[in-house]
């Protein structure tokens, strides 16, 4: 067999490893590249650092680049800094969009400084798919404002906080939840985000030199040790101007808190790459299942304003059955959904997925579950009847007029003289039950659209 032959023979071998790859989907092995730069205001230079680091990880066959925080730019000054940032639909956002499509590779942009309406801008992390598409979008939510010995940053004299965490994303690296530097010192949000099924944690950063050469490698391990994920961290390295210093050390860190890769302290410009296996987290729950050890009858973690799940079944409500298509917003223990007899518009009932008759048979993960899923429905429910009370009610067994034995609250947007006694609220609610006609299906799945929609362009 000629050379030419075998070169031909072993390009067709590598090309079809890679579609099979590609169409195997998440929960099989990739490899992954975790860049590490020295960013300046030098967008054009920054971009051509970007450019470098990709043709290295499409060198080894990596399906996904995670890029460190202010992969666009290092402001000298304030000034500097809002002046340089743009939107997301600017133009350095369409260059790195076109990267993604042209190398067929997944880029985590971990933290470009996108430009808002506040006079500020958003710490944001982005993720690009490899069809050149936003994939997602997570706004840093805590703001370093810290005096170190060497340095003092007060990130939100300039940047805009976040207003929730996002749930992970389906990569072909696995289920990715996004972080940014600062977030690291936040073991709450990686625990979350592990709930939430993520098999990859990612913090990119800009970690200062003395605050990385303290703890960057151990927070990163003890995330990856107590959350059982992969941590991908890309970090920025050396001298951006005269006054700001990174640590560097971009990692990938096992489940069991090996690393994998360290792209070191003096590196400017480099990528370490692995191949993550995600079978190997299944085992590692079987034989350390430290989230079924978890005592949620004792305490619990649970986040505000997360995005909604979309509605994948019907829902047991008691003995009766809610049709999915009228449930507008579904939590990890509750979903909301509208009402078959309203007393007032925008009459919502919200339930818990477990059928239990009493609120006393709650465990602590579904009753902060449950309040937190009522205040966001209720903010919405008056977002989008322009109203500014609200009734919220539970009737907690047969004797406070609970007639479906099932957990559930009664959320209802009030308006001024809606009844000619305010509490005759609670009489129609008794009456409602019996003398009041049902909806049609057709109404109520109507009404769960609207809900569903306002939801979904609000986020």
């Amino acid at each position: 067999m000629s050379t030419l032959v075998r070169i031909i023979r072993r390009s067709i071998v590598t090309t079809l490893q890679q579609q099979l790859r590609r169409m195997s989907g998440p929960g099989k092995s990739a490899t992954i590249a975790v860049g590490q730069m020295r960013s300046t205001s030098d967008k054009t230079a920054n971009l051509g650092q970007v450019k470098e680091l990709v043709a290295r990880a499409k060198s080894k066959n990596a399906c996904m680049l995670f890029l460190p925080e202010c992969c666009d730019f290092v402001g000298e000054s304030r000034a500097q800094t809002l002046e340089l940032s743009e939107g997301l639909d600017g133009e350095l956002m369409a260059q790195y969009r076109e990267l993604a499509k042209w190398n067929e590779m997944w880029l985590s942009l971990g933290g470009v400084h996108e430009r808002n309406d506040q006079g500020k801008i958003y710490n944001a992390h982005v993720l690009v798919n490899e069809k050149g598409e936003l994939a997602a979008v997570y706004r840093k939510m805590h703001l370093f404002d810290a005096t170190t010995k060497e340095i003092r940053l007060r990130e939100s004299d300039t940047v805009t906080p976040g207003e929730r965490l996002e749930r992970p994303v389906c990569t072909p690296a696995g289920q990715v939840g996004l972080q940014i530097c600062y977030d690291l010192r936040f073991a709450e949000t990686a625990v979350l985000l592990r709930k939430m099924g993520a098999q990859l944690l990612t913090y990119p950063a800009a970690f200062t030199y003395a605050t990385g050469k303290a703890h960057w490698e151990i927070l990163l391990r003890a995330r990856a040790i107590e959350t059982q994920c992969f941590v991908v961290a890309a970090a920025q390295q050396g001298w951006h101007n005269k006054k700001r210093q990174s640590w560097g050390h971009s990692m990938i860190v096992s489940p069991w808190g090996k690393v994998l890769a360290d792209c070191g302290g003096d590196r400017e410009l480099e990528i370490g790459t692995v191949e993550v296996d995600l079978s190997v987290l299944q085992s590692l729950y079987q034989t350390m299942p430290c989230f079924e050890h978890r005592r949620n009858d004792l305490y619990c973690l649970t986040a505000y304003g997360l995005k909604s799940k979309e509605p994948a079944q019907d829902r047991p409500f008691a003995t009766n059955i809610v049709d999915r298509r009228t449930i507008f917003y579904e939590s990890d223990h509750c979903f909301a959904f509208t009402n078959l007899r309203c007393v007032v518009e925008g009459h919502v009932l919200v339930s818990t997925k477990r059928v239990t008759p009493r609120l006393c048979g709650l465990d602590c993960a579904e009753i902060a579950d449950m309040f937190t899923t009522v205040c966001m429905v209720q903010r919405l429910l008056e977002k989008i009847y322009q109203t500014t009370s609200a009734t919220v009610t539970v009737q907690d067994g047969a004797e406070a007029g609970q007639t479906v034995p099932h957990v559930h609250f009664h959320v209802m947007p009030r308006r001024h003289g809606d009844f000619g006694h305010n509490d005759q609220i609670y009489v129609k609610l008794d009456e409602s039950a019996e003398e009041k006609p049902p909806r049609t299906i057709e109404e109520r799945i109507e009404e769960a659209q609207v809900y569903r929609k306002f939801l979904l362009d609000s986020s």
